[in-house]
Parts: C-alpha cells; sequence; structure tokens
C-alpha cells in the first residue's frame, strides 16, 4: 500500500473516530457516579467503549476508502483478479483482537474481585422488598430500622436482600450496581460511598401495581453525622416508651409521606389522618392502642371508609418490638381526641 494511501486512511479514521467520540461522550449517557464501585465500573465502559471506537473507526474508515477507491467504471463488468490471502494480515486481525478481549477480560475480573471487598469493618444493612416499599434494618445500631437509607461516606456498606412477596430489583443509578432481591432467599451487594448527597433508590423489577412508586432515597453523609443519626436512632430503637422514641421512628420509616399527623409535622394525604385515630379505632370497635397496633402490623385488617385497601405496605410489621411499642404509644398519645 503506497504512503498516500495510508494518510488518507488514517485521516479518515480519525476523523470518524472523533465524530463516534462526540457522540459517545455528549450527552451524558450515563448518572454520575457516588461509589469507588460505579468508578471502576466506569473505567471498565469507557475501556471497553474506547477499544470499540478505535476498531469502527478503523472498519468504517477502510470500507469507505475502498468503495471510493476501488470502484468499478459504469461499464466494467469484469470480476477482479483472485487473490489467495495475506498470511501476515491474518495474524495481526486474529492476534490484536485476541489481545483486547484477553485485556477486557482481565480487567472485568480485578474489578469484580474489589467491587466486592467488605474491608475490615463494614456497615452492615438488611433491605427488605415489598411491594411497594423498600425498608432498611441496621443490626449494628440495635436494630434500628427506615424506610429512608442512610450510609457514611468512604465506609463498606454491605447489604443483604430479601424480598417477602415477590422479585424486586435494588438500584441506586449513583452507585452503580443493583441487586435482586428474591423471596426464600437472601442476596448480598458491596457499595462504598464516595460522594455526599442525596440519591434515589429505585426498584427495576416489575413487581406489581405499585412498581413505579416503589422508590426510596439514600443520603450519604460524614462519619460523625452519621454516628448521631444512628445513636439517636438507636436509642429510639432501644425503646423506652417515650413519645420521643416513637416520634423518631415516625420520622424514620417515612410514615409522614402518606400521613397526616400534627404533632410529627406530617401533611401525607394518601393514608387516613392519624388526628383522627380515636374516631377510627371508635368507629371499628376496638381500643385505641391495640387498634393502632393491628393497624400498623395488618392494615388490611380495617379499612377506613373512602381509603382503598392494599395500599399500605405490611413490611412494618417486621418493625422491632421496641420500635413497634414506641411507635403504638406515640400515635395513641397523638390520637387529637
Amino acid at each position: 500500500m503506497r504512503r498516500g494511501a495510508i494518510v488518507q486512511l488514517t485521516l479518515l479514521a480519525l476523523l470518524i473516530g472523533g465524530v463516534v467520540t462526540v457522540v459517545a461522550l455528549y450527552p451524558h449517557w450515563l448518572p454520575p457516579t457516588a461509589s469507588e464501585q460505579a468508578d471502576r465500573i466506569d473505567f471498565v465502559f469507557w475501556y471497553v467503549t474506547a477499544i470499540c471506537i478505535a476498531i469502527y473507526a478503523i472498519v468504517i474508515a477502510t470500507l469507505l476508502y475502498s468503495a471510493w477507491k476501488f470502484r468499478a467504471a459504469p461499464d466494467d463488468d469484469a470480476d477482479g483478479a483472485p487473490i489467495h490471502g495475506h498470511t501476515g494480515l491474518e495474524i495481526a486481525w486474529t492476534a490484536i483482537p485476541f489481545a483486547l478481549v484477553t485485556s477486557m477480560a482481565i480487567i472485568c475480573a480485578i474489578v469484580l474481585a474489589r467491587n466486592d471487598r467488605i474491608g475490615s469493618d463494614p456497615l452492615r444493612v438488611d433491605v427488605t422488598g415489598q411491594q411497594s416499599a423498600w425498608t432498611f434494618k441496621y443490626p449494628q445500631s440495635k436494630g434500628l430500622t427506615t424506610n429512608i437509607l442512610r450510609l457514611p461516606i468512604h465506609r463498606p456498606t454491605r447489604f443483604t436482600l430479601r424480598a417477602l412477596d415477590v422479585i424486586h430489583s435494588f438500584w441506586v443509578p449513583e452507585f452503580g450496581q443493583k441487586q435482586d432481591a428474591v423471596p426464600g432467599t437472601t442476596t448480598q451487594l458491596t457499595v462504598t460511598p464516595n460522594k455526599l448527597g442525596v440519591y434515589p433508590i429505585i426498584c427495576t423489577e416489575l413487581c406489581g401495581l405499585g412498581h413505579a412508586v416503589m422508590r426510596s432515597t439514600v443520603v450519604v453523609m460524614t462519619q460523625s453525622e452519621f454516628d448521631k443519626w444512628s445513636k439517636a436512632g438507636g436509642k429510639a430503637a432501644g425503646g423506652g416508651g417515650g413519645t420521643a422514641a416513637g416520634k423518631t421512628v415516625f420520622v424514620n420509616n417515612g410514615c409522614g409521606a402518606c400521613h397526616t399527623l400534627k404533632s410529627a409535622g406530617a401533611t401525607g394525604k394518601i393514608g387516613p389522618d392519624l388526628d383522627k385515630l380515636a374516631a377510627y379505632a371508635k368507629s371499628a370497635g376496638k381500643p385505641l392502642e391495640g387498634f393502632t397496633r393491628e393497624s400498623i402490623v395488618n392494615p388490611d385488617a380495617y379499612v377506613e371508609k373512602g381509603y382503598a385497601p392494599n395500599v399500605m405496605p405490611h413490611s412494618f410489621k417486621s418493625l422491632p418490638k421496641d420500635q413497634l411499642d414506641s411507635l403504638v404509644k406515640y400515635l395513641a398519645a397523638s390520637k387529637g381526641a
């Protein structure tokens, strides 16, 4: 091949590669990363993408150059000269892809191994998926349970996931990983947050009518802020029967998203107004505390007129007893009678 043809091919390949690179970089196809694992996964993605762009540019440049340079004249019906092959070229286009694919495999294996490391002092969180809500339990904080996930920055977190009904899939886009929660078994996922912020938690497995609203939030905070939060929440998880502990359980589990309760500053409209709890108990013909407890662990046992059944998740029945007792006493004391 003459030097002029090589120069033309190179320039054409660079032009095509530049255009494809711009398309790959803009707009931003991937969410911003907020964990060490996501950074490693992004590196693999862009490494493979760079190889694909280079190969694509070379192949398309060669095709375009060949179609233009060696096109047949309109009145040329003759076949081209027969060629046997080129041993050196055949070795090259076998060895180079082999080396590239092998490098991808090695890098992926390293990233997978590093992403699953939990370190010597991981934070452990039990994640429960149930139509249509996530619940997070902190075994190292006296069983503190919440439906808003809070994590300390730069500390590995080991999630143990389970599902109570159907398959769910736990995904925080900025963490770069997802993991299924499967009924009858547990699965694990390791995440090390490295950016402060608030990020969405999404269920990515079609899990029923409420799938679209099966969302929550993860708050990444400093270690000192997390320790302060978990200590306060741990006291609530430890019980004690005070209304302050019950209010902490109410807030941590996001009850205000669906219910109105003046003492907690909650204004939710999806579920019954908890300031009218005493009136609901009277209509059901049950004592207030017993009615309150039953409505938490078995919300469909009594459904107030004007509200649909099967809306409130049954996951609150898994609250630790001390937290449940504190919540019942708090709601009964805030009955608004």
